[in-house]
């Protein structure tokens, strides 16, 4: 009889061991292969060469144009810091609202900079921040490969860090940008970190607990978005709960609810904590403003024009598509073809390996994207907003690979067919790095035809880091040197970094000066570096760039990215400072010269339009007009004084559709809507008039010359009212 009731109790026990504890296949070993102690060596030496190669690499590569931004952030943050906050500067930046970002890359760089006496026009000041870039891509590379081991082993490890590691947007970004790539980094840690403590729950191991809070710190101590994060550490540890003791649990096991709460908000709150010590403006407001960062971002406020799908529109009129079109375009076809062949095998992943793992990885990927085309938020720059979704991106597309190679491992031929088809997909990412090392960043893939099928089409170097290229040629063929004693004034569209590689590089004899591409001519300058990120799709297409004056162009597979012109003559200079003195003949004179020596610049030819226009010369303006449309397509300015010449033959139909194409081209042209509003005035269409009048001021509302247009159109409809108040508004200006 007692040997009965012990018996009963040692079950009852075993009962109760069995209810608390996770299952077994939520063990933290991943599934084992015979030969993963030699896989997890290659994990391991690959990683450390591929860290050796990325420093390298990062040493060659040019300043990123909004770095001008950072570093004025990176150095208040030393300030602030150094001072014990009394240097208050940090707390609001109006150039840039860097207020709004975590300090960690920043402040850390800066620390380092500071201690080894860099400033910002030294070389080693960006040398440093490009190794730490560096060096945040590989951890982001590191921990997507840690993330696919806890799935499905060494193997599939070593193949997503090589996916991750081989494909040039990622790479690129690697070496130069401080904002997105810390992030995904932040990202890939805590994702790594949340299975490590969801497959030990309720009793995880504290040291994954604070990798968590680190990985959470990180992505959040860089942008307000590692607040999802929080968000997804939450909702899976909520899922993983479910997977392992039912909707039952909730109420049978509420001493576990209670352990998982504590555990996955003591991460959180570190993290949250860490992320605040590293950001000055979250220390005086630790809740309200990380919260009013994520607001800021998620509208993305920052509107500029951006070259996308051959049309050059503002950020905040992009087409829904734009980030999907993007992210298709410029990742690896083993990754897409891996990301998209998983969703055909995602029941068998669930069935294989740990749902909460695969679904993490997933929802990480997607949710993202869904959201911001669910918002429609402002993207610009392609998708580097969203690079921080690229870690589980990877991790997805390793999964698909492997589980195919799982599929044909007893069949030889689909199995080896299979080995060729992921090899030559690699062969073309890998070969474009091997070719552009230090603009790897520019790379589409063939889907869209490469970077030859991408070029008027999509932006390339939007950042501007082929300056570099250029400067480092100038300097070979002995045009720059530290022994110059004359002075070269070289113009650039990319100012801050063109003039920190330059200015304490030679002797102090290299003016910078900061042009337009449309209005390069305004200053005088011997040399000019111009990337193509500012030119207009349809010359870029037009086979005119670069132009006859250009004497050396940097290229990513034989594709021009920038180009260095050389001014041997001041004529379109003189032509344009002729203009602005009313010296219409000089002008023509001056333009004219310009234009023989090199047809191909259409801002000579727009000047002489401009000039003839002046001069009451309209068919030979039209002609000139003209001349300058067939160089370089969809300049405003030449579609404007084209119209005019047909306004002035008498040619008003053809004046109106030409005026209607500029506001196609351009729906802020206010000058444009203006004509086409005096157009309608003329023929007494009076409606038509002041609703081109209010889009010209709508377009400038100091456009005083269109109050006064809709003013004279609403009191030839009566509506005299109305028109007093345009005519004091116009008064008011």
């Amino acid at each position: 009889m007692s040997k009965k009731k012990q018996g009963t109790k040692k079950g009852a026990t075993t009962a109760r061991s069995v209810a608390t504890a996770p299952p077994k296949a939520f063990a933290i070993t991943p599934p084992e292969r015979p030969n993963d102690p030699l896989l997890k060596k290659i994990f391991q030496f690959s990683i450390i060469g591929m860290v050796l190669v990325a420093g390298l690499l990062s040493l060659g590569t040019g300043i990123n144009g909004d770095d001008e931004y950072q570093v004025d952030y990176s150095g208040k943050l030393v300030d602030y810091y150094t001072s014990f906050g009394a240097d208050t500067a940090a707390l609001y930046i109006e150039k840039g609202n860097m207020h709004y970002y975590g300090g960690f890359f920043d402040l850390t760089t800066g620390l380092i900079n500071a201690a080894l006496g860099f400033d910002e026009f030294d070389t080693g000041y960006h040398q440093v921040r490009h190794v730490f870039n560096a060096l945040m891509g590989m951890l982001a590379v590191l921990f997507v490969g840690l993330f696919v081991w806890q799935i499905a082993g060494w193997r599939a490890a070593v193949l997503a860090i090589w996916m991750m590691f081989l494909s040039p947007r990622f790479l690129g970004h690697s070496m130069m940008n401080p904002k997105d790539i810390p992030f995904a980094a932040g990202f890939a840690v805590s994702l790594y970190y949340m299975v490590r403590v969801f497959r030990t729950l309720p009793k995880p191991d504290w040291r994954n607990v604070l990798g968590l809070a680190l990985g959470i710190g990180l992505a959040l101590a860089t942008r307000a978005g590692g607040l999802l994060l929080i968000a997804y550490l939450g909702l899976f540890a909520g899922l993983d709960f479910l997977f392992k003791y039912g909707v039952k649990g909730l109420t049978t096991q509420t001493k576990l609810v209670g352990q998982y709460l504590v555990w996955c908000l003591g991460a959180a709150l570190v993290g949250y904590i860490i992320a605040v010590l590293f950001w000055p403006a979250a220390l005086v407001d630790p809740i309200g403003h990380p919260l009013a960062a994520l607001t800021e971002f998620a509208q993305l406020g920052v509107k500029i024009r951006l070259l996308f799908e051959g049309e050059n529109v503002m950020s905040d009129d992009t087409a829904w598509s734009y980030p999907l079109v993007w992210i298709v375009k410029t990742i690896p076809l083993y990754v897409l073809a891996g990301f998209l062949g998983s969703l055909f095998l995602l029941p068998r992943l669930l069935r294989k390996y740990d749902k909460t793992a695969v679904l993490l990885a997933y929802f990480a990927t997607v949710f993202p994207v869904a959201y911001i085309l669910y918002k429609d938020s402002i993207l610009h720059d392609g998708w580097r907003h969203l690079m921080f979704i690229y870690p589980s991106m990877i991790a997805v597309a390793a999964l698909f690979w492997i589980s195919m190679e799982d599929l044909f491992v007893n069949k030889k031929t689909p199995l080896y067919g299979l080995y060729g088809i992921l090899g030559l997909m690699a062969v073309e990412s890998t070969q474009f790095i091997v070719r552009n090392p230090h603009l790897s960043y520019v790379y589409f893939n063939p889907i869209g035809g490469g970077l030859q099928g991408a070029f008027g089409v999509y932006e390339t170097d939007y950042w501007g880091i082929s300056v570099k290229q250029a400067i480092d040629w100038m300097e070979d063929e002995g045009i720059l040197s530290e022994q110059m004693q004359d002075t070269i004034r070289l113009a650039t569209t990319f100012y801050y970094p063109a003039s920190r590689q330059t200015r304490e590089q030679f002797n102090g004899k290299v003016k910078m000066e900061y042009v337009r591409f449309s209005s390069r001519y305004d200053e005088p300058w011997d040399y000019a570096i111009f990337p193509s990120r500012f030119i207009r799709g349809a010359h870029l297409r037009s086979g005119n760039w670069p132009t006859s004056k250009s004497v050396h162009t940097v290229t990513a597979n034989g594709v021009p990215i920038a180009t260095i012109e050389k001014n041997e003559t001041l004529a379109a200079y003189n032509g344009q400072q002729a203009i602005k003195q009313s010296n219409w003949q000089e002008a023509i004179r001056q333009f004219t010269a310009e234009v023989q020596n090199h047809p191909d610049n259409e801002i000579a030819w727009i000047g002489l339009s401009n000039a003839y226009i002046n001069t009451q010369q309209y068919n030979e303006a039209l002609n000139a007009a003209q001349k300058a449309l067939e160089v370089a397509p969809d300049v405003e300015s030449a579609i404007l004084y084209q119209g005019l010449a047909y306004l002035n033959t008498g040619r008003a139909s053809e004046a109106l559709q030409t005026f209607d194409y500029a506001t196609r081209v351009n729906d802020e042209y206010f000058a444009a809507y203006y004509y086409m509003g005096l157009i309608h005035q003329q023929q007494q269409r009076y409606r038509e008039a002041y609703e081109s009048a209010q889009k010209a001021i709508e377009a400038n509302p100091r456009f005083r010359a269109g109050y006064q247009l809709a003013a004279q159109a609403l009191q030839a409809l009566g509506d005299n009212q109305n028109a007093q108040r345009y005519l004091e508004a116009a008064q008011k200006l």
